[in-house]
């Protein structure tokens, strides 16, 4: 393609088309992806080119560039043989380009490779991994934790209050306030699932305000349709193990988990306020009788 001649009109929309060729047809992806190796060297030029371009007609005190490129720690790990996923073809084989960019750039990795035998490595190349915890929603003890609540609860009013910052929460999106809890609470802290069992709630209803039957179903459907299907027969006595130990082995099954977002990382303090890093398995696979019956396996043999 030749885009000289172009409006940025006309560039736009040619983007807009192949990337939606990206998106549907595997093959076309794949064949750009060999092109994109085969001038990686003019292609990272000709963006170092173009971001001291912008730099310079940026105000000063805006001259910082910073990209983050979206969505990477949702790429599937494929095997590549000799104990190497396409995790580490990504973020290792391919450090020399990744790094090459003359601005601050942040990769959102997977966080099975930030635990994984190669964090060493991944160290070396971009520093030590920052490691985004979930919002608490409850302690270590299986307890509710309020300041957690409240937090993601301040994300539902921020996203609504876009639209209208008169709108109450509690009555007019949610039929009560204990509705609204029950859905953050099913979220494990995530933020993506906050949305997601949103728009899922928002689903059930004709009309606001959502109901407590809403977000049940919006809680069975995630259930039932992603997060039962995500654990394999074998993983559920080790759920049980980590819910009742809040601690995982550092091993490939157990990133795994982590990876599939079926055991999330929380963050908290002792004492002494030093941070102590534990884990738990989301709520959404607490319900399921798979789950129950591991975790009753395991308190009987205790």
């Amino acid at each position: 393609m030749e885009f000289e001649k172009l409006s940025i009109e006309s560039k736009i929309n040619v983007f807009s088309k192949l990337t939606t060729s990206l998106r549907r047809i595997p093959s076309t992806r794949e064949t750009i992806r060999r092109q994109v190796d085969n001038h990686s060297v003019s292609l990272i030029a000709a963006l170092n080119e173009f971001i001291e371009e912008t730099q310079k007609k940026l105000p000063e005190a805006e001259s910082k560039i910073v990209v983050i490129p979206d969505n990477l720690d949702r790429i599937i790990p494929i095997e590549r043989g000799n104990e190497r996923t396409s995790h580490d073809e990504i973020f290792l084989d391919y450090s020399n380009q990744l790094t090459a960019l003359n601005c601050h750039v942040v990769y959102t990795i997977p966080i099975s490779l930030a635990y994984s035998s190669q964090a060493t490595e991944l160290r070396n190349i971009y520093a030590s991994p920052q490691v985004l915890p979930m919002i608490m929603v409850k302690n270590r003890q299986n307890e509710s934790y309020g300041k957690g609540l409240d937090k993601l609860k301040e994300i539902i009013e921020k996203r609504v209050h876009l639209i209208d910052p008169g709108i109450d929460i509690d009555t007019q999106i949610f039929d009560n306030s204990e509705t609204r809890i029950k859905l953050c609470q099913m979220t494990g802290g995530h933020v993506r699932d906050l949305m997601l069992l949103m728009q899922s709630a928002m689903r059930q209803v004709d009309d606001f305000p959502i109901n407590i039957k809403a977000v049940n179903r919006a809680i069975s459907d995630a259930r039932d349709g992603t997060y039962r299907n995500a654990v394999n027969s074998e993983e559920w006595d080790k759920l049980a193990t980590v819910y009742r130990s809040k601690n995982i082995p550092n091993d490939e099954e157990y990133r795994s988990l982590l990876f599939r977002r079926c055991v999330l990382e929380y963050r908290d303090v002792d004492a002494e306020d030093n941070p102590i890093r534990w884990y738990d398995i989301h709520p959404l696979i607490e319900g399921t009788s798979e789950f129950q019956s591991a975790l009753n396996r395991l308190i009987s043999n205790e």
